[in-house]
């Protein structure tokens, strides 16, 4: 392993949708699966859908202002380069996504500008792909 990448385990209810969604909409190759799980390459992080009998509808607790927008919580996702970022926005408009969050540009002008969008996987997973004008300003203050 040349850098840290993460592992996330999130439960779905349809594991099916789940898996053309997550495959097919984002694009993300599958890796090893199970009756009940399927492995993901998330741009190089392991996520894992897990299917859960009965699994909520949505696992949205409720949501936070920022800059404008009411952000979903809890929420994961991944920050990308720019081009990278613009090129998934582009896909996901291209196939009808409905967003929770269009993309568009958060704090525009200043050091933390980034690019954000919000979108729910198909059983209510709240997910935000993202990317910093400057990544050096990823953790600033």
């Amino acid at each position: 392993m040349t850098h840290p990448r993460f592992h996330l385990a999130i439960p779905v209810s349809d594991l099916t949708g789940c898996r053309h969604f997550y495959g097919d909409t984002l694009g993300f190759p599958e890796g090893r699966s199970d009756t009940h799980w399927v492995d993901f390459d998330m741009f190089g992080h392991q996520l894992v859908i897990h299917e859960v009998a009965g699994g909520r509808p949505s696992s949205v607790a409720g949501t936070n202002p920022v800059d404008g927008d009411d952000v979903p919580v809890p929420h994961f996702g991944v920050l990308l380069p720019l081009e990278q970022w613009e090129q998934l926005a582009q896909q996901l408009v291209d196939a009808s996504m409905e967003f929770v969050i269009d993309p568009h540009v958060r704090f525009a002008g200043e050091k933390s500008e980034q690019h954000t969008m919000f979108f729910l996987d198909p059983s209510g997973n709240a997910l935000e792909f993202k990317s910093f004008t400057d990544d050096d300003q990823v953790f600033s203050t």
